[in-house]
């Protein structure tokens, strides 16, 4: 699943020849010791934390997937119109991604995850916001957890989802990670969507955006170290007949690359991405979606489980390799407010056409 990189505009590297001359230096013995010591625990520490980085990255986007490759998009019968080209200002959901990263890391069980929760709500003031708190057990102790759903009431009967999770690595949480793009990016296009749906009954389906929290591994990805948050609400609104009314389930994350190439992802369902892709091609946006496959675990996962449609908007290649992703070098400097705006505007679009469908397929 490999992609071209793209260098800054106009640079070029021209190898040369450079001729170093070396004068050896001589340590005691005790120096060389400490110096080769040294040494050797750096690469040990390095290798450690790159093999443990390497098993999440296997754990989150499985590179074998179940489907054949390259299988093709169902086709549907879509609406031809579903109206005017969806607003969307960028400007306004980059600003709020900086605003997100200035509180720093946001660890669940940390002061800077507080006030991330208290951000949000505070630019929900009017709306009708519902919170799902509780206590969850994870892998390091008990953590308070709070998920924030912010409702905005439609014309038709049913509920489309789209989500985000706004934690930060745990076990990062004493580095500069801020997870500008992780976390951010996306919880910051939800702020940004609830600008646009406020103020109005909707024409088609209600829409609820979810916040989701804990979403993070405390200690290492897997089906029970993960998605605390999102699997909490899954459980609850199964147990009280709310999951029945969620006619499609829509997840943005790391949707604020430069580069975005959002991968179609085979965990997600099939039908749904086809109105993804749609909405992209209406809008001009096809060339940043769906060039790659992969097999993502992610919070869409627990619906996806209960049988609702879900589609995972994901660019699971950050950087080359995707070597920024985890890192203190994911930072704002590597995003880009046009991307937000594609996402955005895609997911705007994508309801749009599931609003005007006369009935939705079945998972």
């Amino acid at each position: 699943m490999a992609r071209a990189s793209k260098t800054a505009a106009g640079s070029k590297r021209k190898p040369g020849r450079i001729i170093v001359r070396y004068e050896p230096v001589r340590l005691a013995p005790s120096v060389r010791l400490t110096f080769t010591l040294g040494t050797l625990v750096l690469f040990l520490a390095v290798a450690i934390v790159a093999c443990d980085r390497d098993k999440e990255t296997v754990a989150k986007a499985q590179t074998q997937p179940s489907l054949p490759a390259d299988v093709p998009l169902p086709k549907l019968s879509l609406p031809a119109d579903v109206g005017p080209v969806p607003k969307f200002d960028s400007a306004r959901a980059m600003k709020y991604v900086k605003e997100i990263v200035a509180f720093g890391p946001r660890p669940i069980g940390g002061a800077n995850h507080k006030k991330v929760e208290d951000y949000i709500t505070s630019h929900l003031k009017g709306d009708q916001v519902e919170d799902d708190a509780f206590t969850a057990d994870t892998t390091e102790g008990k953590f308070p957890v709070r998920n924030i759903i912010a409702k905005f009431p439609g014309n038709k009967e049913g509920i489309i989802v789209v989500a985000s999770h706004y934690d930060t690595n745990y076990p990062l949480r004493n580095t500069s990670y801020v997870g500008a793009n992780d976390g951010a990016s996306s919880s910051a296009l939800l702020l940004e969507l609830a600008n646009q749906l406020r103020g109005k009954k909707l024409d088609g389906y209600s829409v609820w955006l979810v916040w989701d929290d804990a979403e993070e591994a405390m200690k290492e990805w897997s089906d029970t170290d993960s998605l605390y948050g999102i699997r909490h609400l899954a459980q609850k609104w199964q147990d009280d007949g709310t999951l029945k009314k969620v006619k499609a389930f829509l997840l943005a994350d790391m949707i604020g690359d430069a580069d975005l190439n959002i991968d179609r992802d085979l965990n997600s369902t099939p039908w749904l991405e086809a109105v993804v892709y749609d909405a992209a091609t209406r809008l001009g946006n096809q060339s940043h979606f769906f060039g790659r496959e992969n097999q993502v675990s992610d919070d869409h996962l627990p619906f996806m489980q209960r049988g609702i449609p879900s589609a995972d908007l994901i660019d699971f290649n950050y950087g080359y390799n995707n070597v920024f992703w985890h890192t203190p070098q994911d930072t704002v400097d590597k995003l880009s407010p046009k991307s937000l705006e594609i996402i955005g505007t895609t997911i705007l679009e994508s309801i749009a056409i599931l609003d005007k469908m006369d009935s939705l397929p079945p998972k």
